[in-house]
């Protein structure tokens, strides 16, 4: 009996201690700008799923984000006051912190939504992009042949044209909308995804455990899902670090430019487009100065981590990834 409950104990200390002694933590750890980048993920995904429980459970009217109040002082300068000195000497009684917009509508709360928005529809392009990207370049690295350069000549295509410029195309086709701007980017990133995939896959197939464990007749599922795919995750995860920032600043441009968020959305693209047309002609700077802050601090912490990432995994995979 003693023996049963002192063998998970051990395992678990096993587990702990090998988890301590894994030289990519212990490189990650080490890199304070990638410490510092996560932090800042942490910090926005806190804000932005805080707001969005907020909204779920009912201390948060949703309302409030989308209601336009037009009366005859349309909006409220942060804290009172309209300039950037003074809103920092007055951040200890505020009662809109980050100022109203041209519809009276809090700054602050529409910011913490659209955090949450920009997590939530960059997680969706980042893993869709990444399923089918790995998925293609996977297959076509295993049987290669006519396979490979359809697959690849194909991925060759679509980074032929700018990013930004292919996702403005698709959605001009199918129709504007966060959700149409998720497919777009999708598009756009999973070539970036078969081609790295498809370079850490050959190294894989290369070596002579793979060949042993394929003359001695195991199926093409098994060796992709047990030998191939686990041995490439390193450069997945930092592409997938790596795309997450672009993800988000590709949506937001999506929206500043009106093929995004629809009208009233608390994106912080779409907070952008009615901040330069409505604050900054007029001299009401936080209107795009805020959402433009966390849109630069979220694609900042997810860049300094990705390459926190990139160099704790393997520092030779910096020019695969680029």
């Amino acid at each position: 009996m003693s023996t049963e409950t002192a063998t998970p104990e051990r395992e678990e200390r096993g587990f702990v201690d090998r988890l301590r002694a894994s030289p990519f933590l212990t490189e990650l750890l080490s890199n304070r700008l990638a410490i510092f980048g996560l932090s800042l993920i942490l910090l926005i995904t806190v804000m932005g799923v805080g707001t969005r429980l907020a909204v779920f459970v009912g201390v948060l009217d949703f309302g409030q984000l989308l209601d336009t109040q037009f009366a005859q002082q349309q909006y409220y300068p942060p804290c009172g006051d309209a300039t950037l000195t003074g809103w920092l000497s007055s951040l200890g009684s505020c009662q809109h912190f980050f100022g109203t917009d041209a519809q009276r509508r809090d700054v602050f709360l529409r910011t913490m939504y659209g955090a949450w928005l920009a997590l939530k529809y960059g997680t969706v392009t980042v893993a869709a992009s990444t399923v089918l990207g790995v998925g293609l370049g996977t297959v076509a690295a295993y049987y290669g042949g006519w396979i490979d350069n359809v697959i690849m000549r194909t991925m060759d295509v679509l980074l032929s044209f700018p990013s930004l410029l292919l996702a403005l195309a698709v959605v001009a086709v199918f129709g504007t909308g966060l959700w149409k701007a998720v497919f777009a980017l999708t598009l756009v990133y999973t070539p970036r995804f078969a081609r790295v995939v498809r370079g850490a896959a050959l190294k894989v197939l290369e070596d002579e455990y793979v060949e042993a464990t394929v003359a001695l007749g195991a199926r093409d599922w098994r060796v992709i899902v047990r030998h191939v795919l686990p041995n490439s995750l390193a450069p997945i995860t930092v592409q997938s670090t790596l795309n997450f920032g672009l993800a988000i600043i590709d949506l937001a441009a999506l929206s500043f430019l009106g093929f995004g968020a629809t009208a009233g959305t608390p994106s912080w693209g779409w907070m952008l487009t009615k901040g330069v047309e409505n604050g900054l002609i007029n001299g009401l700077w936080w209107m795009s100065f805020f959402p433009g802050l966390f849109l630069a601090l979220t694609v900042l912490g997810f860049n300094l981590l990705g390459d926190g990432m990139r160099d704790a995994l393997d520092p030779r995979m910096q020019d695969a990834v680029d």
